[in-house]
């Protein structure tokens, strides 16, 4: 058998043995030698293998000989094969997440509650791309019960190409929001875009779609969905009466949560209500009602269940030895995300705490963007918080075409904002930071967390 046979058996039977940096490779593991933002893995090779790779893929016709390098013509080709055939080979139940928001979210919380009980795989970070699916599906544990994977997109036929790939029975859909509008100019196209994911010419697997339908956008998936034939549709809006949020009860110190699941009531506890939480929570009922499984899970493990970072996770960190609290919504931003953030920031509420909001801008947001910006700035005014501080182009030319300042504190990069919280900063004091990846702020918040002691 030659060694790329040995390689394909090996990476087919085995699970989790894919990488793409060469800092994460441990014994038996496979690195992808890919061209990086800055350097080319080629250029990795030799240290993976000393750390105990068993193999590392390569386009490198000049590599060195070697029995653990595999050396095709085009490593993103030859993947994609592979997947296909190693996707014919799973037996268990395929989940596949989309959706504007949430989707990594949606993920980690209904693996938190299906890996109790179950052997499961589900992709790794925000794996959502044609690159991040592939090595998710190549990473699959084929003897996993239930594996979830999310499908993104930012341009037209994305989805219907991955779904092709993935082809999930089960569909999640969380939400339809302003997101690369850049490519898709309006909110319909994106929910056209999103509803791929379920049309039978592109996924005969599809059985069950999971939706919540709140706003135009989401009515024209549910109203596409409803055309297709033999898809069982599971809307959580309120009005379906299935699945839904019965009652929410202030107990003073904590609100009780009634859930009804199929006409049987549950009830959680919790000391804060974020929306979103709360949905993927009724997705996750929805789900383990549909598929015969304990929903006790959910009520008993759900208050151990934690944010996925940069979507929401706390850190606790000190600032000139003052203790803060900051709460990392830095991964991604768009104007419903930031308004929702937003809302729930102002609603904490603890005697004495301080609050200050960091905001960057919000990408791909095609030729509204300015006044998207502004609108955000409008509605931030609407609260009361000890400072905003803002970071970034979009909103450096909104500011300038508010009536007034409204107290923005405009900085220009994260040294800026660092010594300005140096010198602000008081023990208790509780930081949201929100923005879109890859921004000013984005590269603060990984700066800050990334130590957790400016002293």
């Amino acid at each position: 058998m030659s060694n790329k046979l040995k390689f394909e058996k090996y990476l087919i039977h085995k699970k989790d043995k894919i990488k793409i940096s060469s800092k994460e490779i441990k014994k038996g593991d496979i690195f992808l030698a890919l061209q990086g933002t800055n350097f080319h893995g080629n250029k990795f090779i030799k240290s993976s293998i000393k750390k105990g790779a068993k193999y590392c893929i390569t386009d490198n016709k000049n590599h060195i000989k070697n029995t653990n390098i595999i050396c095709v013509d085009n490593i993103k080709n030859y993947l994609i094969e592979l997947a296909k055939r190693k996707r014919k080979l799973y037996k268990g139940k395929v989940i596949g997440i989309t959706g504007s928001a949430g989707k990594t979210t949606l993920k980690e919380t209904l693996a938190y509650f299906l890996k109790k009980n179950h052997t499961i795989s589900f992709s790794k970070k925000s794996y959502n791309n044609e690159l991040g699916v592939i090595i998710s599906i190549l990473n699959l544990n084929l003897k996993s019960l239930f594996s979830i994977f999310e499908i993104g997109t930012n341009n037209f036929g994305e989805i219907k190409y991955l779904t092709s790939i993935v082809k999930p029975s089960e569909i999640f859909i969380t939400n339809i929001q302003s997101t690369h509008l850049e490519n898709f100019r309006l909110k319909s196209n994106i929910a056209k875009e999103k509803s791929d994911i379920f049309k039978s010419k592109y996924n005969h697997s599809r059985k069950t779609l999971y939706i919540n339908t709140n706003n135009k956008s989401e009515k024209i998936v549910l109203n596409l969905a409803m055309k297709e034939n033999n898809l069982k549709i599971i809307n959580i809006n309120k009005n379906q009466k299935k699945y839904f949020i019965k009652d929410i009860i202030n107990k003073n110190n904590y609100y009780q949560i009634i859930f009804s699941i199929n006409k049987k009531l549950t009830v959680i506890n919790t000391k804060m209500i974020i929306n979103f939480r709360l949905i993927n929570l009724l997705f996750c009922y929805a789900f383990f009602d549909q598929n015969k499984l304990n929903i006790n899970t959910i009520e008993k493990r759900q208050k151990y269940l934690k944010p996925v970072d940069g979507r929401g996770l706390s850190h606790n960190i000190t600032i000139n030895k003052k203790k803060i609290k900051i709460i990392d919504e830095s991964y991604n931003a768009n104007p419903d995300t930031m308004e929702q953030s937003i809302i729930y920031f102002n609603n904490i509420k603890k005697s004495n705490l301080k609050k200050i909001l960091i905001l960057g801008d919000m990408n791909e947001l095609g030729e509204d963007s300015n006044n998207l910006h502004i609108n955000l700035l409008k509605k931030v005014n609407e609260y009361n918080f000890k400072f905003v501080i803002l970071c970034g182009e979009l909103l450096r030319r909104s500011i300038k075409k508010l009536p007034k300042s409204h107290g923005f504190r405009y900085l220009h990069n994260k040294n800026n904002i660092m010594n300005f919280l140096k010198s602000h900063v008081h023990n208790h004091d509780i930081i949201l930071i929100k923005c879109s990846n890859s921004t000013e702020i984005n590269k603060f918040a990984n700066y800050l967390l990334g130590k957790g002691n400016y002293n």
